[in-house]
């Protein structure tokens, strides 16, 4: 058990010291503006998918 301890207390410490790569900071950055997004514009998207299987089942029924 104090090696599972050990090993996770290396594995944060590694974790936040780390400075390769993207951010943490800028992937929740990405992630904020897209939900804002999606809640932004809920409606004319829901209206564009609605429309776009409409047209899906109809042209599926002529097949």
């Amino acid at each position: 058990m104090k090696n599972r301890k050990c090993f996770w207390k290396k594995f944060w410490k590694n974790f936040c010291e780390e400075e390769d790569g993207m951010g943490t900071v800028e992937i929740i950055l990405i992630i904020v503006v897209l939900v804002s997004l999606v809640i932004i514009f809920k409606s004319q998207i829901s209206g564009l998918v609605e429309s776009i299987f409409q047209k899906i089942t109809t042209q599926a029924a002529r097949v």
